[in-house]
Formats: C-alpha cells, structure tokens, sequence
C-alpha cells in the first residue's frame, strides 16, 4: 500500500489501464495514507471513502478505458472550490453547511477523465492567507516538521500530496496560493497562465488575479493536471480558446533558452540558504544548455502595497456581507482586511491599474531578451507554526522587505505561467524552491524548465 501511495498519478493510471491493480486497491491505499497522516498534519476538511470506494468498484467492473488518463486515480479538491453534493466550507461558518449542487467545470474535467474525488482539502477561511488555518478546521502542519506551517491558503493540498495521501491536488491561486506551500511543502505548484483552466466559482467572471492550478510531485504530473483540464468553457468569459500546446515529450536539453535570473527582485531580504540552493539551481540550468543572465530589477515593496489593497477589495467584495452575521467567528486578519477594503475609495483602487501597467511593461522589457524570469518562490523556508500574515511586512534600513513570500507580483500580471519548484533543503530539512515566471500563455516553457530541474536535482520525497 505504502508504495502505491509514493507513485506518481500517471503511474498509478497506467498499473490500472495494465490492470496490475484494481481501481479498489488505489483507493484502499490512498485511505490507509490519510488515515496515518490525517491524525497528524490535518490536511483533509472532508474525506469520501465511500464514495470514492464506490466509483472505484464500479470502474473495476467496467473494465479498462484508454480514453480516461486518470482512470482510477484519487484527486483532493480544496475546500474553497465546489463540488456537488459535498459539504464546501470554504474554511468558514459562513458557508459550514454549503452543500453544491453541481461541479464547476474543473471538476467535472477530471471526472470525465477517471480520477476519483477522495476529498476535500483544509484552506483558511476564504482563502485569504498564506497560513492554512481557519476557523472550522484549525492548523495544517507542514509535513517536515509539524512546528512549521504548510502555507496557503492550499496547504492541505500541498500537504496532502507531499505525505503521498494524493498524487495529485487542485488548488486556487490569487496571491500565491499554490505556488506558497508547494514551496514549502516540498512538492510542484503551477499558477497556469490566466484562463488555460476555467475560473468559473467566483462572484465575478471579469476577475484576472485568481487560477486553478495542480499540486504534484512531479512535472509530468503537472501536464497530466494541465491537459486534463485546460481549454474555453462559456461561463468563464477569459478561458483561452486554443491553449498553447504541452509537449508530449519534454526535451531536457536547454541550449539555446534564455533565462533571466533575479536572486530577490530588487527589494526582498532573502533567507541564505534559500538564496545557496538558488543558486545551485540556476547552476544546473546553466549546465544543460541555458544562457544565464543576472537581471537588475527596480522594483520595491509599493507593488506588494498595490497587491494587498487589491486583495482586500477583492474580499471585502466576495465576502464582506458574512461580517453582520459572523464576524465574531471569523479570523481577525480576514476581517482586519475586508474592513481595510471596505475602506478604499474607487480612486485608490482604480489606481492599482496603473502599477499593474508599469509592472506589466517591465516584465515586458525582460521578455525582450529573455524567455522566462527565475528568482526565488518564498524569500524564507517554512515559517513558525504561530506565525501569520502581518509578521511578515517589515521594511529594514536598506529598503529590504522582510516579507515571506515572492508570488504575488506574479498574480499583478496573471497572463504569466508561474511555476515553483522544490530547489533543495536547508539545514534543518525544510524545502526551499525556485519560481519560474514564462511569457504570457507560454506555460510549456516554464514546464519545460521545470522538468530539467527535476531530472537534474532531484528533490526529496516525503517519507512516511
């Protein structure tokens, strides 16, 4: 069982195609997992054991089917997104006894592709923080040491796939939010480029910060994620059309690709040995093939400003309505920051825009002469367990923010594919990871790179 569990989802698909094992086993195995590690590091707000042993059974009496690449396979969806007739929190006594009544298109993909939903995965509430805890479900620990945070807000993706309980996860990305605690999970988070999957479970279809992205072990897991459920759906007015194509073989020669490198992009403090294992990294790209160039960029804690005031209309839009009723059980910095948004005038958010245009045109410069940007995923390795959001804001004597993560930025411009992945471990065995920023739409690059990375330093997996 253990080792069924430690296999990639496309392996566990093809020893199910090849009938070496039974969808039933899968799942069986995937349930013992949870079990063990569910006690521990609390990954899961719901877990459908019959459910999922049910459809198991019945794709074993089905027979084998090609046409399915993840037949068989258990996939955890976060909290935040819907699935029909499961409880859906969204992390919050708002929402305790939401029940959907019909998938978004991102779950029905993937259930037309096989994969079996085993549950639900802990977010905070309304996925506001980088920090996975919430009212309803309380703390998800990093699965490298419980006094440690998983990040967020998919932590319990992140953390569900790293101990083996799921070799693949959904998350939601509007700050980071895959890319945070694959990070310091140890494991790959992909923000795709805006669209490349339908973004159809908001109040609004004109928002451009927020993606689906995977939670893997694995590169070629991620693509499985991407191919599965990419493509337009009409109720999401920004889905694309034609997603630039994934590879189906991924080259490991990197000759002739231009990578622009920034150890800190221009303002953050970054931990030394986040910064060491960033730099062994771009040394293995620069060994396949890659042109290195180091990058001076002019940017300061301003665009981070822009992104938080940004974030807490966004919230206080979404959710600002659950503080008459529930505001005494909601989390303090949740409503610390709807009320903060409440506060911004039409002006002041109007404004953001005009960062977003001068950030935008930058990254459009470095394009110029380069194929993706690489710098680090999180400026520090796995905060205190007690830590949270507004520890993390100070400005030293050289302009230097002490922040923790180096996502949101990313988020300012969400036509870009942004990819962590895991870059080495620190001292005290904590992940450290690497951000792969490609040219909007131009998600099989940053996979590409990603693969080289993989095949050339490994990361450790997580042992039970």
């Amino acid at each position: 069982m253990a080792t069924l569990t430690d296999l990639t989802a496309t392996e566990q698909a093809r020893l199910i195609q090849e009938k070496q094992i039974s969808a039933v086993e899968l799942i069986d195995a995937s349930l013992a997992r949870i079990e063990q590690v569910q006690k521990i590091y609390n990954p899961f707000a719901l877990t459908l054991a019959d459910e999922a042993l049910a459809t198991a059974a019945k794709i074993d009496n089905s027979g084998i089917d090609p046409s399915k690449p993840l037949l068989g396979v258990p996939i955890a969806f976060k909290d935040f997104t819907p699935t029909a007739g499961h409880r859906t929190t969204r992390g919050s006594y708002a929402f305790k006894d939401w029940i959907p009544e019909s998938d978004p298109a991102i779950v029905r993909r993937f259930k037309q592709a096989g994969a079996i939903v085993i549950g639900k995965t802990t977010t905070p509430e309304f996925a506001h923080s980088s920090f996975t805890r919430s009212p309803l479900f309380g703390e998800t620990y990093n699965p490298w040491s419980r006094h440690r945070s998983s990040g967020g807000s998919s932590g319990g993706s992140a953390v569900a796939v790293a101990t083996g309980c799921v070799a693949i996860a959904e998350g939601t990305d509007m700050g980071g939010s895959v890319r945070i605690p694959a990070a310091l999970c140890g494991c790959v988070g992909l923000k795709p480029s805006l669209g490349r999957i339908p973004m159809d479970i908001l109040p609004t279809v004109f928002d451009d910060m927020s993606h689906f992205g995977p939670l893997s072990r694995s590169i070629e897991d991620a693509v499985v994620f991407l191919s599965v459920a990419e493509g337009a759906d009409e109720w999401d007015i920004t889905s694309q059309r034609v997603p630039t194509p994934l590879p189906e073989v991924i080259d490991r020669d990197l000759t002739g690709l231009r990578i622009a490198v920034s150890e800190n992009l221009g303002f953050y403090a970054v931990h030394p040995e986040v910064l060491s294992n960033f730099k062994l990294t771009i040394d293995v790209l620069r060994d396949a093939g890659a042109d290195i160039v180091a990058t001076d960029i002019d940017w300061n804690d301003d665009i981070v400003e822009a992104w938080n005031t940004w974030w807490s209309v966004y919230l206080a839009a979404a959710f600002g309505d659950c503080l008459g009723e529930y505001k005494a059980k909601m989390d303090s910095e949740l409503v610390a920051t709807i009320e903060a948004g409440l506060r911004v005038s039409a002006v002041e958010f109007a404004r953001i825009d005009q960062t977003r245009t001068r950030l935008w045109h930058d990254m459009a410069n470095i394009f110029q002469s380069s194929d993706v940007l690489i710098c680090p995923t999180m400026a520090l390795p796995a905060p205190d367990i007690h830590s949270k959001d507004s520890d993390f804001s100070r400005i030293d004597g050289d302009g230097m923010l002490h922040g923790l993560e180096m996502t949101c930025i990313f988020n300012m411009i969400g036509q870009c594919p942004a990819l962590s992945v895991p870059s080495g471990m620190t001292n005290e065995n904590l992940p450290t990871a690497v951000q792969i920023v490609g040219r909007r739409f131009d998600d099989p690059t940053v996979l590409r790179i990603g693969f080289v990375i993989e095949k050339l330093r490994p990361w450790p997996q997580w042992q039970p």
